[in-house]
């Protein structure tokens, strides 16, 4: 495309720009960015040098060789083919194509020299002769020179770089601006002169720096100047610093003060219009005033006596002093900002710009709207704690008369252990907490820059939150992390050792000597540093604590190196250590690393501080109650002295370097030598800069060898596990034992805690719990002398342990003695290396020990563990018929015996092996009850603590037992959280006493339905078999299961529609631009969502084609043709199809996909009459297909003006709720068009009564779709996984045979599988969808799981006693319960109760709606029974900006995940049958306007 460019830029007009993408502009119409399409056009457009060739026949051949190049050349990695084709071709010519340079010879030529291949291949003599020469001849040309050596330059440039693997940009999502066009955007940052800038500014200055960028705009940086008594010249400078430090660059400066006249006259104006008023009310007495919205006693004054006040206002009186000017709103506004706002102060004080021409300031809520309007400003970008202002910012605009901005709301910035307020920062500074505003512990812009933050960090942080509305609170270690990846590939690594704690080591044979270094191991551009080598080295002492004689151990940037020697002092402590160089051995794979210096006095150490800082606010999020000055950390900074690599002398202020297992630091201060007016040197001071890791550094004395316990942990994570009662133990019982018990109930009451606070529950039960576990706290602290830190290993006990029972004797590779302690502390490790996302290996491996820990527990006290169970006190008893030595040792040897079974069942030993292991355990039982007397059992009875009565006789248990005569191999997983039944008699090889639990599989869903619910819908329809997920983001394959269901509402709807006259037919896909325009107020819902073909294969379309989002346009011009006369009509059209919307929002399987199937009807009538009848018949048969096929009740009803589908008349909907997640969701909707698609589409025919004249069509649109399986999914399921309704079941039975054993004779087997398929054919000649699962690799138990989670509603159990007693066992999915059926009745009774099931399916769920629905008069009443996640009907005026208003008052703080019921209520419905009658003269909740009808209003997906 350059070549072409360079060829015709004597003969045309244009300018080549540098840019990331190949493209030519034409106009706003026209671009190309196809190569081939480019050269076309700029050498059709330059005819006279022929460049395509001067006949037809030639334009032909340049045409095979650019699709030779794109297809053959570009990119390809073995051309030698290609290059062998195009040698022949050259064979006899000096140009491609005819006798002069043609697009053939740019394009090919272009092609071979971005080809590594070609290069190599040109460079040797003697390949392909006739293209090199070809190549060599172009390539002296002017233009191919020119443009090859610049383009040659740049790709040295990014091959000499260094390589990296791409990584997805982490960048935030900014979302459009609404009307926003090119060129015009006018953004604003108005900081106020009050403080330095903190990263909330950052943020709000990057971002509208963003869109000033993105739409070639302007950014206007504005100091809000309006009050006087804040406003400082020397914040103005500094803020002028800070976001020079940002790299922002505004267009232009203003100060708002700029503009007081304006405001001044303005403001007269609102007094003189009578929409303001002076008040003299005291500020209290006005503050009580508005929240009781009482009106002022001033509110109704004259325009005179208003003005008379004013002017005192104005002096700056005594009495002007007390006034100030309030706008005239609305007193009982449900929207506080909107009662009355303050508009103007009188402040008797100088102004820095102003002086004292004014005693009168504006405010800033009045003043912001005026000026962003007067300074052209179209965006105004607003954190979300602005939101109850919009509306005042708005009602100024209108009062007025200005021209009207557009508020975009954004998140502000929350930081954990942070306050941004400028008067908290201020206080700070001034009661000297902090150094100053760029104190490193400051949130200040200059404060992290100080700590180490890198503006480039910033900026990607800021960036990667993009324009969000959530408002979340994030923890530090997020910037930090974004930090860490711009200085780690450049930060310089040096050493530096704890002063304190140095240890000397001899290596005699090394020479003192002075060598290089590479600064960074994996940068050498960072460039070399000095090392010093000799015979006398310094180690830190915690590293020399691991060492052991011997030892080989790598120091780095020098080799390997053998402990000969380790001398030790009086005291234990390491005093030095001989060693000798080992440097020919290279292997360092199992060797401890260490950092190490030099001791020279060539080269003397640097005296280094290390500090380092932590949150000055202890708590990490503040409430509304909370005062920050209680939760001050007085602690925050922590200094180190350390001796430094020598090259440290060098390093200078601001600086980022390494230390070598230590982390990044910044130079606060370099070094300085010796003073000659102090006599001392100053030590390099370094402050340590977060890296965003949770993990700490690995530093000296961390030897990863021999260390299987985890990492320490920094603070106290989350627990996962189910709450559980507060543990008995009390403060003073706890004290009463040793540490170990008092650490073990501290953990317990630890975890306890966690869980109430993941439970969200109320603070009465979450402070005593809190107050416990401190008192635990305190109470080991006072009995060790030492904090408790989660993750530390467990004291010695104190007491003397007393004799345990022998299965608690086995040996153990944890620290502590105790199998509770050893259990949670193993949880803690689990639970950390989850929250930093470890490698699944080294998960997995923790994971099996803490089986294995929970395993030893059962076995030792005979309970389950529970997080938060009460920590056994004492080892559990021996058996009590016989203590003797004898009963002890075979009580012993069956425990280890069952550790044997256990292993080689794990490992899946073969079976004669496993066999004989239960034999040889079976005889050591025997042995052990002759002994005793009674039966072995491993320490304690099923009455033990932790096991329920309710437990053992569980639903699923019981169905365990149903397994007819035993065997069966057992079920190979439970449900979800519920345990295997272990005490369960079986042969060989069976879960017998002692054989712990069995192997678990992850069938069952792992989420519970009430407590995640997001999680559980995607276990289920994943685990079901319903939905396959696809590598494109939105996009579903829907599996037979539950395309199953979407074929059982096809069937219905579609046999009848047909009786109403519809007919089906098929339109196409694709929808022209022009056609999908046409109707603009209806494509405007959904132009965001329209999926656009823009290419074919590399070719550019004409103009760009549009995948149907609906199919109004496709199909009303084929109307317009086919209707002329009355008689034409009606037309009933209906299509199964498919649409494509392309959502951006969160996507959900079913719920909300870019793809989905449904049916659209599209009728048309002569009549209106006709047309609307048919939409209440086609409403009345979408509701008939969720309630008689799914059992689902819905709540039918017509859609506000602002809900309707745009571009109809009225839209009628069936709204569906559910309870789960408190939302609810729209079913399907049937629409009447009225006239105005017909209008667009001229669909139009001759009036029979009056002739000669047109009348227009009366059009419907209904449709229903794929959503309707997520509902049923959601309304109807469980915890156990799907419940189908059985008229829309794939399966409505399964039959599963039970009892088949090894024992079982094979005549008998035969005979059972014989009868299921006798049941099998019965069932199907009745019509039942009937399977049976023969299968014989999986026991029934697997079997019953499978189905219960696929939702087939009956399962059919037939066993060898059913055989005998000529009956089978039917169990019903939706209850559990069991029915024993004779086998004559089989067929009636399985009809019955198919029909039982469905009709209680639709109970169930009618109820819920009903508990759910409510009716509310009141705002506050409507807002309570919405947070309680009710769906509420309420008088409505039916206007579209009131329902706005109620979206956005019932809207909670913050937009959290799509899901969770946060997001304010919007209208579902007005329904047909309203819970209450409107009475005559009621209100809107409102309060604004009277009220039309009842109207249904809700949370909805």
């Amino acid at each position: 495309a350059l070549l072409a460019a360079e060829h015709v830029k004597g003969s045309v007009s244009l300018s080549v720009q540098e840019g990331k993408d190949t493209k030519l502009h034409v106009s706003d119409q026209v671009q190309f960015s196809d190569v081939n399409s480019i050269t076309r056009y700029l050498a059709r457009v330059a005819p006279s040098l022929g460049l395509y060739g001067s006949n037809m026949m030639e334009q032909t051949e340049v045409d095979h060789w650019l699709e030779f190049s794109a297809r053959r050349l570009n990119g390809k990695p073995d051309l030698a083919s290609a290059l062998g084709e195009l040698n022949a071709a050259l064979a006899l010519r000096t140009f491609l194509v005819g006798h002069g340079l043609t697009l053939a010879d740019l394009c090919v030529w272009a092609a071979l020299k971005g080809s590594g291949e070609w290069q190599a291949a040109h460079a040797k003599s003697g390949s392909f002769p006739h293209v090199c020469r070809w190549f060599s001849f172009l390539s002296s040309q002017v233009p191919f020179s020119e443009v090859g050596s610049k383009w040659a330059s740049k790709l040295t440039a990014s091959q000499t770089a260094p390589v990296e693997k791409e990584k997805k940009q982490d960048v935030g999502k900014f979302v459009e601006l609404p009307g926003a066009e090119m060129g015009k955007v006018v953004v604003r940052f108005p900081p106020e002169a009050s403080g330095y800038l903190h990263i909330g500014h950052a943020k709000a200055a990057l971002l509208n720096q963003h869109y000033q960028v993105n739409f070639k705009g302007k950014l206007i940086m504005r100091f809000d100047d309006t009050n006087p008594e804040k406003e400082k010249e020397d914040f103005e400078k500094v803020i002028l610093e800070d976001v020079a430090m940002l790299q922002i660059k505004p267009d232009q400066f203003t100060y708002t003060s700029d503009h007081f006249p304006t405001i001044l006259r303005l403001g007269e104006q609102l007094l003189r219009e009578g929409r303001a008023y002076i008040d003299d009310t005291p500020p209290d007495l006005m503050k009580q005033e508005r929240e009781q919205r009482i009106e002022s006693r001033h509110r109704n004054n004259s325009v005179e006596k208003n003005l008379q006040m004013w002017e005192e206002m104005k002096a700056g009186t005594e009495y002007g002093q007390t006034c100030c000017m309030r706008a005239k709103i609305d007193m009982n506004s449900n929207n506080g900002c909107m009662r009355d706002p303050t508009l103007y102060r009188c402040k008797n004080a100088p102004h820095p710009r102003t002086g004292s021409t004014y005693k009168v300031y504006p405010t800033y809520d009045f003043a912001c709207p005026i000026v962003d309007s007067i300074e052209g400003v179209t965006h105004a970008l607003r954190t979300t704690e602005y939101h109850d202002r919009d509306e005042q910012f708005y009602w100024v605009i209108d009062a007025l008369r200005l021209r009207k901005p557009y508020i975009w709301e954004y998140a502000r910035l929350n930081l954990n252990n942070t306050v941004l307020s400028k008067r908290k920062l201020t206080w700070f500074v001034d009661q000297g907490y902090v150094d100053g505003w760029d104190d490193p512990r400051f949130p200040t812009v200059r404060g992290v820059l100080r700590r180490g933050m890198t503006v480039e960090g910033l900026k990607q942080f800021i960036a990667a939150q993009g324009g969000s509305r959530s408002v979340v609170n994030m923890e530090w270690d997020k910037i930090w992390a974004f930090n860490k990846k711009v200085i780690d590939p450049i930060a310089p690594r040096y050493t530096a050792l704890l002063s304190s704690q140095v240890v000397p080591i001899s290596i005699p044979e090394a020479k003192e000597e002075l060598k290089e270094a590479a600064k960074h191991p994996k940068n050498s551009d960072v460039g070399m540093k000095p090392v010093w080598y000799g015979p006398k080295v310094f180690v830190e002492g915690a590293d020399a604590e691991t060492f052991t004689e011997g030892e080989t151990v790598t120091f780095i940037n020098w080799g390997n190196i053998i402990i000969t020697k380790i001398h030790k002092g009086s005291n234990g402590a390491i005093t030095s250590l001989e060693g000798r160089l080992n440097l020919e051995n290279t292997d360092f794979k199992k060797t401890t690393k260490i950092t190490w210096l030099a001791d020279t006095p060539k080269s003397p150490l640097i005296p280094t501080v290390c500090v380092n800082y932590q949150h000055l606010i202890s708590k990490p999020v503040l409430g509304k109650d909370d005062n920050f000055k209680d939760y001050i950390n007085k602690n925050s900074k922590a200094e180190e002295m350390m001796l430094g690599d020598p090259c440290l002398k060098d390093v200078k202020k601001g600086d980022i370097i390494q230390l070598q297992r230590r982390g990044f630091y910044i130079c606060d201060q370099p070094y300085e030598p010796v003073s000659p007016h102090s006599c001392k040197e100053s030590p390099c001071v370094l402050l340590y800069i977060p890296d965003g890791h949770t993990k700490e550094m690995p530093t000296a004395g961390s030897k990863s060898k021999n260390q299987p316990t985890a990492k320490p942990v920094k603070a106290e994570p989350a627990s996962v596990s189910k709450s559980a009662p507060a543990p008995s133990t009390s403060p003073t019982q706890a004290a009463s034992g040793d540490a170990s018990a008092l650490f073990s109930s501290i953990v317990a009451q630890g975890e306890l805690v966690r869980q109430l606070k993941t439970d969200k529950a109320p603070k009465e039960q979450v402070d005593p719990a809190v107050k416990q576990l401190l008192s635990l706290k305190a109470e080991y602290k006072k009995l060790t002398g030492q904090e408790y830190k989660p993750g530390v290993a467990p004291p010695a006990s104190s007491q003397k342990q007393t004799s345990p029972a022998p299965a608690a004797t086995s040996p153990s590779s944890s620290s502590s003695s105790c199998p509770y302690t050893r259990v949670a502390e193993q949880g803690e490790v689990v639970r950390k290396l989850k929250a930093e996302k470890a490698p699944k290996e080294q998960i997995d491996e923790a994971v099996k020990v803490l089986l294995a820990a929970k395993a030893e527990f059962k076995q030792v006290t005979g309970q389950d563990y529970k997080p938060g169970m009460s920590a056994p006190s004492a080892a559990p008893a021996q058996p009590t018929s016989s203590s003797s030595s004898s009963s002890a040792d075979i009580y012993e040897r069956v425990a280890e015996q069952g550790e044997v079974v256990r292993k080689l069942k794990s490992e899946k030993a073969p079976k004669e092996q496993v066999d004989t292991a239960v034999k040889t355990l079976l005889e050591l039982k025997g042995q052990y009850k002759a002994l005793t007397g009674e039966e072995y059992k491993p320490v304690s009875t099923p009455g033990a603590p932790g096991h329920t009565k309710s437990e053992d006789k569980s639903r699923k248990e019981r169905e365990n037992a149903s397994e007819k005569q035993g065997g069966g191999g057992g079920r190979k997983q439970q449900k979800g959280g519920e345990k295997s039944q272990q005490n369960q008699e079986g042969g060989a090889g069976g879960a017998g006493d002692g054989q712990g639990p069995k192997k678990q599989t992850r069938l069952g869903l792992e989420a519970k339905k009430e407590e995640n619910l997001a999680d559980w819908y995607s276990q289920v329809i994943t685990k079901s078999e319903m939905i396959e997920y696809y590598d494109v983001s939105g996009c579903y394959v829907l599996r037979p299961w539950a395309y199953a269901i979407w074929e059982s509402i096809k069937d219905f709807f579609d046999r009848e529609i047909k009786k109403l006259g519809v007919e089906n037919c098929y339109f196409p896909m694709f929808v022209s631009q022009a056609a999908l325009e046409k109707e603009k107020s209806h494509i405007a819902d959904f132009a965001p969502e329209v999926a656009w073909v823009t290419r074919s294969g590399k070719t550019e379309l004409a103009e760009p084609i549009a995948v149907r989002p609906t199919s109004e346009t496709v199909m009303y011009p084929a109307y317009a043709k086919w209707v002329q006369s009355h008689r034409d009509l009606p037309i009933k059209l209906n299509q199964w199809c498919n649409v494509v919307r392309w959502e951006f929002k969160h996507p959900q399987p079913f719920l909300r996909t870019r793809e989905f199937l449904w049916q659209e009807g599209h009728t048309a009538f002569a009549t209106k009459e006709e047309a609307a009848e048919e939409v209440m018949q086609i409403l009345d048969l979408y509701a008939r297909v969720y309630e008689d096929l799914m059992a689902i009740p819905v709540v039918k009803g017509r859609k506000t003006e602002k809900e309707k589908f745009a571009g109809g008349d009225y839209t009628t909907t069936v709204e569906a709720f559910i309870s789960a997640s408190g939302r609810a969701i729209q079913g399907a909707t049937s629409h009447h068009l009225g006239q105005n698609f017909s209008r667009m589409f001229e669909i139009v025919f001759e009036d029979p009564k009056k002739p000669g004249e047109k009348q227009l069509a009366y059009q419907n649109s209904w449709g229903i779709t794929t959503r309707t399986i997520g509902v049923l999914t959601m309304v109807h399921g469980d915890n156990m996984g799907l419940v189908l309704p059985p008229r829309v079941a794939c399966l409505q039975v399964v039959i599963i045979p039970c009892g088949i054993t090894a024992s079982l004779p094979e005549a008998e087997k035969e005979v059972l599988l014989a009868q299921c398929s006798k049941y099998l054919s019965r069932l199907q000649k009745v019509d039942i969808r009937v399977k049976a699962d023969l299968r014989d690799n999986y026991s029934p138990g697997w079997k019953f799981n499978h189905w219960e989670l696929k939702g087939v509603p009956i399962r059919l159990e037939v066993g060898p006693k059913d055989l005998k007693q000529g009956q089978c066992v039917a169990v019903r999915r939706d209850t559990g319960e069991k029915i024993t059926i004779p086998d004559a009745e089989a067929e009636n009774r399985i009809k019955l109760l198919l029909e039982e099931i469905q009709d209680n399916l639709f109970k169930r769920a009618s109820t819920d709606l009903k508990k759910h629905m409510v009716a509310a008069d009141t705002m506050e009443q409507f807002q309570k029974e919405l947070d309680q996640g009710k769906i509420v009907q309420i008088p409505f005026c039916g206007g579209i900006e009131c329902e706005d208003w109620i979206k956005k008052i019932t809207a909670k703080d913050q937009d959290l995940e799509p899901g969770a019921p946060s997001m304010g209520a919007k209208s579902l419905c007005i329904p047909f049958q309203p819970l209450k009658t409107l009475q005559q003269g009621q209100m809107c909740v409102s309060g604004k306007e009277p009220a039309q009808f009842y109207t249904l209003f809700g949370r909805s997906y």
